[in-house]
């Protein structure tokens, strides 16, 4: 059954209440009412307006109009979909809630600006052919309207009309959501990869997202590559999902399902690996990311996506569930997404995880901090807490994290520049390194890394860090080890090793110059640690220190008052550096390659997070131990206080790194009584210096 057959029975049933709504909207845009004021009148008209090109689009796509038009026609109306909260035009929109507070006023501005948001994930519906959630949507304005209509209207009326429609529709959407994840019967989006002519551009508007020269270029760029290299740049993605189940000694054929997650103009890419995941047995599942706020995270995008038409529109709305977080609406979110995963309980339990191809290239965004956009209370800060770590417990309740992977690997958009198709390549390679060399390099820098208690970092220049990293005590280290050998299996490219460190003991100060994380730049970023744990922050993105104090706290520390240190790894892959030198590309790199070029720390859970009690083994036999922290083990008695469901990496690049060292405390004396404490260098000023590890220097141009 495909998702029209799904949709079909609940558009049929809404179609009364559709058709009102429709002619209700269309007269609000054509006349204006005495109750409200001029400004509302404009608010409301323009609206409806907006809402009735909305009514126009869904009957263009479920009579087809859209697959004859043009490519140039399709182009157009795509841009003028988005037009309004394009940077250029985003300053008089209502979706900008400092706009819409200027024009409206302090007591509707903001909520209206959310409302005019939130009916904009109508498009969705309307290329998905959902009427249920279209009807809704309108039924709201609608209600709205009528409170000014009625001049029966306040801001905690309209509140609580936004409240209660959420409530009311949880199930509705969050449970759609849970569908999304694990039915392959929701096949929207994989019908569009495996069906249409990738040759003609005009499919990529066939998703109802926006197209800008990113995506067009991108799928014109594919399609100038043979066959058979595009076979070889999906094999590296699936092979590496393959070998991450492999490694956990888990049997791929007893799961079901992957989420395949891209950027629309890989679908070329993503129908090789389709196809490749169905000879290892594998539906696909592809979904697109979250539109309705009751699904959102703060401004992260999780699913299949396009170039962003705005990420300040997304930053100013990261925190709309302002309006309606509360105790309540939470325990009704648990209670839905419940439900949901008990009806799709078979399928969850075939879910394999996610294979995502992640994409860089755009300028590292710099968000403005607008006073008018809201923000979560104390209160509702902790909650939001809360709800991650019991959402993620629930998920994880149907959905084994020990018998489930993942993969990801990176590659870079059109929008890096005119030597896109250089740089391409060039990571295509760096994604594509000798695992064997690696192997035996990164093992030599373990063998020692036993032996140490502690490592210690230190910048360079104007990188300040000075940070002491406690491991770990083996008790068998002939048969144990702390360290991880990464070989670019589910996390690609190759080239760290990486460990859970000893939260005791690990203290000092983690300092980048600038850094990208989760889509944000941050500058000056400073994080200080006592026992493993942030105790303090600075940043200097804002003029106002205690602006960028609420900047990490929001979009690093996911609103808890700190988080441990749950890895500590040393980066190897010195090609994909010397990449990023070359072509003036290191700000724009993903984590997932900015990780594999220095050390970096992640604050959040570990690695093995919800897996802890899985061995693992490293490629000499080793079992990898340090895959707990003081954190983590108290998992046994209260997860709450175990996991933070968040794990960020930040790296510390080559060329602001002055030294690591791993520090070997052994006894001296005949009695074994007395200690002498050794510091054994690592790198010094970025570049490798123990034996065994300096032909990682080679790419730096024979050093």
């Amino acid at each position: 059954m495909d998702y029209r057959n799904i949709l079909k029975a609940s558009n049929e049933s809404v179609a009364e209440r559709y058709a009102l709504s429709r002619d209700r909207i269309l007269q609000i845009g054509l006349s204006a009412s005495d109750a409200l004021t001029p400004e509302q009148n404009t608010y409301f008209s323009k609206v409806a307006l907006f809402l009735s090109k909305c009514m126009d689009l869904y009957r263009m796509v479920e009579e087809g109009r859209l697959a004859g038009m043009m490519e140039e026609e399709l182009m157009e109306e795509n841009r003028e979909y988005y037009r309004d909260i394009l940077p250029e035009n985003y300053e008089t929109s209502y979706a900008n809630p400092a706009y819409a507070v200027a024009v409206l006023g302090e007591e509707y501005g903001r909520i209206l600006s959310f409302l005019y948001t939130e009916l904009r994930s109508l498009r969705v519906f309307c290329f998905e052919q959902d009427l249920n959630k279209l009807t809704i949507l309108n039924e709201l304005f609608l209600e709205i309207y009528g409170l000014f209509d009625s001049r029966d209207v306040s801001y905690w009326k309209i509140k609580d009309s936004i409240y209660w429609f959420l409530h009311d529709n949880a199930p509705l959407f969050l449970g759609w959501r849970v569908r999304e994840l694990v039915d392959p019967g929701l096949d929207f989006a994989v019908s569009i990869v495996m069906e249409s002519d990738l040759t003609d551009l005009r499919y990529l508007y066939a998703y109802g997202e926006y197209i800008s020269d990113n995506e067009r270029k991108m799928a014109e760029f594919l399609n100038s590559l043979p066959q058979e290299e595009i076979d070889r740049i999906a094999f590296t993605f699936t092979d590496g999902y393959r070998e991450g189940f492999a490694l956990k000694g888990v049997d791929l054929s007893r799961r079901e399902t992957v989420n395949i997650r891209y950027n629309i103009g890989f679908e070329r890419i993503v129908r090789a690996a389709v196809l490749q995941f169905k000879e290892m047995g594998l539906k696909s599942v592809i979904h697109r990311s979250a539109y309705n706020t009751l699904n959102k995270r703060q401004n992260i995008r999780i699913g299949y996506v396009s170039t962003n038409p705005n990420d300040q529109y997304d930053y100013d709305h990261r925190f709309d569930d302002a309006i309606y977080f509360d105790k309540r609406m939470m325990e009704r979110k648990l209670s839905c997404m419940r439900n949901a995963y008990e009806d799709y309980e078979a399928e969850a339990a075939g879910y394999a995880g996610p294979a995502v191809i992640e994409v860089f290239g755009d300028k590292p965004f710099e968000p403005v901090a607008k006073k008018e956009a809201y923000r979560l209370s104390d209160r509702q800060q902790t909650l939001s807490v809360d709800y991650s770590t019991l959402s993620n417990t629930l998920m994880n309740e149907f959905i084994n994290q020990e018998e489930r992977s993942f993969t990801i690997i990176a590659y870079p958009m059109p929008s890096i520049g005119p030597q896109f198709p250089e740089i391409f390549e060039a990571i295509n390679r760096v994604n594509t390194l000798d695992k064997g060399k690696y192997r035996d390099i990164q093992q030599t820098m373990i063998d020692l890394l036993d032996q140490a208690d502690y490592v210690k970092i230190m910048g360079r220049g104007r990188n300040m860090t000075n940070l002491t990293v406690r491991l770990i005590d083996l008790e068998d280290p002939e048969k144990q080890t702390k360290f991880e050998n990464c070989l670019a299996d589910v996390n690609i490219p190759v080239g760290e090793v990486f460990t859970s460190p000893k939260l005791k003991g690990t203290s000092g100060l983690l300092h980048v110059t600038e850094v990208f994380l989760e889509g944000l730049c941050y500058k000056d970023l400073r994080l200080y640690f006592e026992d493993g744990k942030i105790t303090d922050y600075s940043c200097g993105n804002f003029e106002d220190p205690e602006e960028g104090r609420h900047f990490i706290k929001e979009n690093l520390l996911f609103h808890h008052d700190t988080l441990p240190i749950g890895e500590f790894a040393i980066g190897t892959n010195t090609t994909a550096y010397v990449v990023a030198g070359k072509y003036d590309i290191m700000g724009k790199l993903p984590i997932l390659i900015a990780e594999k070029m220095g050390p970096h720390l992640a604050v959040g859970d570990t690695c093995y997070s919800y897996t802890e009690d899985v061995r693992v083994y490293n490629p000499d036999g080793k079992e990898i131990i340090a895959r707990d922290n003081e954190c983590s083990i108290l998992r046994k008695e209260d997860p709450k206080k175990a996991y933070f469901n968040c794990h960020t990496d930040i790296t510390i690049p080559y060329e602001e790194l002055g030294r690591i060292v791993a520090g070997i405390t052994s006894p001296t004396g005949w009695d074994g009584k007395n200690t002498e404490r050794v510091e054994i260098p690592i790198i010094l000023d970025g570049r490798f210096v123990l034996d065994g590890t300096m032909e990682l220097n080679k790419a730096f141009g024979g050093e």
